[in-house]
């Protein structure tokens, strides 16, 4: 790539430009593809904890938490079937993302967008006028395809369209969306739970409809990324989508860099066959670990199953579902503390910083627990005892709403060459779903035999994830998506899997920093 661009010392090149008002709007239209995660993510866990739905759909269940009321705490809530219904989601947008890559690749990324907003809308129809649990799971499998083709090309939709001073403010818009769902959600579960008649949880599940039209009709206006316009052969559609998200006419060292990174990811025609080579080691470990550990750290216990977690320690069913409600309220707020700080102080900094924090409360609410309930899970909480575990369960929910919530998606979406961006985020995406499944499907049941040392298992998870962080993630912040392969060709470690033959990166720029090649700068 030419030179011409400034160098910026703490990251890599900063191109000419500023944040539009429309490259804003775009990002937050594109971000609201978070909300159908989120929606669905609060209202699975609440609508299962209502009385009249599984009386409907799971009578065991219900008989089993109506007739024993001194059973075992830990496991009044425990059926396969029970989180079948949750689970069955994600392992539809696991199988949905492999195929979500290459709409992305080859249509654009809107598209994606729309296929996956259009296929959620269904699905929210069918769950609301369910009948019985195959009409059910059904709509579920349909709400997972909506997921998986958004979950894929949102990120990297932001990602591409953003500044790089700006990327990680704009790409946490995704994560902001999902926390607003989320919290949706479970003020419409308060809200439905108290319907006498006992049909408020059709409300609940067919209300999934409204952020599904949200992305479907936004992304009919969104205009494609300059990246992906490049990619299918649209280079002077390419160059006036970059002087108008940008703001100036200055564009063409971007330009020239898209432009090179595009001939490149030509010569690549499998990018699954390429994506394990030896060169692209440290990205792939990233999109497999850092996806792996997001739902090790217990969040999508707390998210999913908040209003039955909250009643099986003790709460009322209305209490639970109010302390869902607070929760969301805290994952949304701190969302904010990373929109404002991850491109000032960066990705490791609040990674190392969210992850001690969980470490910490996540010890404390187990200790709780077994205090009160012991192993053998009899037990009553009272009142000002219940408040205690809320609060930190949400100061654990802070933590995670500023590292490694906005961060698992951020990071592996914006570290890719062009050639392989949409398998890398296809594998972030299967890799999130997967682990997703497995433990929506796994976490009664780990809570009916490990009890309150669930909590210290997820602890010791986010240990080996925070030490994993500060020994072998670099810094990405401010460093264009383009150049991303010199962050990695200077780190201590990830350096010995990149020769210099594989950065093309700057190969004919004379700029030097500091008397250095840039590489070497960063």
């Amino acid at each position: 790539m030419a030179g011409g661009a400034i160098v910026n010392t703490g990251g890599g090149k900063e191109y000419p430009g500023k944040l539009t008002l429309f490259v804003f709007i775009t990002c937050v239209v594109a971000a609201t593809g978070g909300l159908i995660f989120g929606y669905d993510i609060g209202i699975s866990g609440g609508v299962t904890s209502m009385d009249p739905f599984l009386k409907k759909f799971f009578p065991e269940v219900f008989r089993k938490k109506e007739d024993d009321k001194t059973t075992n705490q830990y496991c009044k809530f425990d059926s396969q079937l029970l989180t079948t219904f949750t689970s069955s989601l994600y392992l539809a947008a696991l199988v949905a993302s492999f195929f979500a890559a290459t709409v992305t690749r080859v249509f654009g990324r809107k598209w994606s967008m729309l296929g996956g907003g259009l296929t959620f809308l269904v699905g929210a129809a069918l769950n609301g006028a369910a009948q019985n649990v195959l009409m059910l799971i059904l709509g579920r499998i349909l709400l997972g395809i909506g997921v998986g083709f958004a979950n894929q090309s949102v990120p990297v939709y932001l990602s591409e369209m953003a500044p790089a001073k700006l990327r990680g403010m704009l790409n946490i818009g995704f994560q902001l969306m999902i926390t607003v769902g989320i919290l949706a959600a479970n003020l419409i579960n308060y809200g439905t739970d108290k319907i006498k008649a006992g049909w408020g949880w059709r409300v609940s599940l067919a209300l999934a409809a409204v952020p599904a039209a949200i992305i479907t009709v936004g992304s009919v206006f969104l205009p494609d990324t300059p990246n992906s316009l490049i990619e299918r052969g649209y280079p002077e559609e390419a160059q006036r989508m970059l002087r108008r998200i940008r703001g100036t006419d200055d564009i063409h060292d971007e330009y020239r860099d898209l432009v090179v990174a595009s001939e490149e990811s030509k010569l690549v025609k499998h990018p699954w066959a390429n994506i394990v080579k030896r060169k692209y080691r440290p990205q792939l470990t990233m999109a497999i670990l850092i996806p792996f550990f997001q739902q090790l750290t217990g969040i999508n216990v707390i998210m999913f199953y908040a209003p039955v977690l909250f009643q099986t320690i003790g709460f009322g069913s209305n209490a639970s579902l109010m302390s869902a409600v607070i929760t969301g309220l805290v994952n949304v707020f701190a969302t904010f503390v990373s929109i404002f700080t991850v491109d000032k102080l960066g990705r490791r900094k609040l990674f190392l910083e969210g992850g001690a924090q969980m470490i910490v409360c996540q010890i404390i609410v187990g200790t709780l627990i077994a205090i009160k309930f012991g192993t053998n899970g009899e037990g009553h909480l009272s009142k000002a005892y219940a408040a205690f575990v809320v609060l930190f369960i949400c100061i654990y929910v802070a933590g995670f709403a500023w590292s490694w919530g906005p961060l698992g998606w951020l990071v592996p979406s914006e570290i890719f060459p062009l050639e392989i961006r949409s398998a890398g985020q296809s594998i972030n995406v299967s890799v999130n779903m997967f682990f997703t499944f497995a433990i929506a499907q796994a976490f009664l049941t780990m809570l009916c035999h490990m009890k309150f040392g669930l909590f210290y298992f997820f602890a010791g998870w986010v240990l080996i994830m925070t030490t994993f962080i500060s020994i072998f993630l670099p810094e990405t912040k401010n460093v264009p998506i383009e150049e991303m392969i010199l962050v990695w060709r200077s780190h201590w470690f990830w350096s010995k899997f990149i020769a210099d033959e594989d950065v093309h990166v700057g190969k004919a720029e004379t700029e030097m920093s500091n008397g250095k090649p840039k590489s070497d700068a960063i």
